[in-house]
């Protein structure tokens, strides 16, 4: 196998979660493209025909399901339907996230559900699929953290932007994902089931206010907020062969924001 033949995922099934987003959308179009039968997942059952037509204006042919990762039972029947399709799993994105808390003082209730959904449901689809993997000896988890689980918040970033980055439970599982990964990777790695984790830095969209773009860039090594293309590289690399001797590794897409 040549070197460009190691990235190639022809032959592989992968699913990720949370696929509607800005982050999730590049990534399951970059697994497609990389040649593996992708399946996608919302929490929005009506919106499941809409986006996989929309995947499929991109040239791609996508599968699109709905999960609800607070429910053991959606994980369970989810693994089971993909298995039951493909025979296999080869590649995991843990990317679905609630935002559930907006503020430090919001009822307690809201970071219980975000354990819920963000601590207790990713372990869950973890080892659903992980242990899966486990017994076909081979797999990749990719569980997308955050810059914000490696660093605490910068007030100065939002000064007179309108809103904030204050976010207690997001800064709590996306550090707790970092570590998770780690342990994750040391449980499968017997089973030679990798896990890595990816942490992005912020992603502009048409709704990121200039000022906030520019004051940001300026932040980074590289001089600019992510694109809708620009985690497309690394997840190919950590799903394929190309990275089979790398696991328990956070590798930072934040064009220098966390090495500065």
């Amino acid at each position: 196998m040549s070197v460009l033949q190691s990235f190639s995922l022809e032959g592989k099934v992968a699913l990720v979660t949370g696929g509607a987003g800005l982050y999730g959308r590049q990534i399951a179009l970059a697994l497609a493209q990389a040649g593996a039968a992708t399946s996608m997942t919302s929490r929005d059952r009506e919106r499941l025909p809409e986006l996989k037509e929309s995947f499929a204006e991109d040239g791609v042919s996508i599968s699109a399901y709905c999960l609800d990762q607070e429910q053991e039972k959606s994980i369970l029947e989810l693994r089971d339907k993909l298995l039951a399709d493909h025979g296999r799993i080869d590649i995991l994105v843990n990317n679905a996230v609630a935002r559930t808390m907006g503020h430090w003082n919001d009822p307690l209730e809201t970071f219980d559900q975000s354990m819920r959904i963000n601590a207790t449901g990713l372990f869950a689809i973890t080892r659903a699929f992980g242990d899966r993997m486990a017994e076909q000896g081979s797999g990749s988890i990719i569980n997308i953290g955050s810059i914000q689980g490696m660093v605490g918040a910068d007030a100065s970033l939002y000064k007179d932007m309108g809103f904030h980055g204050f976010v207690p439970d997001y800064f709590f599982h996306k550090g707790g994902m970092v570590n998770f990964t780690r342990f994750a990777a040391s449980y499968y790695g017997p089973s030679n089931v990798r896990c890595n984790c990816i942490s992005p830095g912020g992603l502009a969209s048409h709704r990121t206010p200039d000022a906030f773009i520019e004051r940001y860039s300026e932040r980074t090594m590289l001089g600019r907020m992510a694109g809708k293309t620009d985690l497309m590289g690394s997840v190919v690399f950590l799903a394929s062969d190309a990275s089979a001797y790398i696991t328990g590794a956070n590798l930072p897409v934040d064009g220098g924001y966390t090495a500065k």
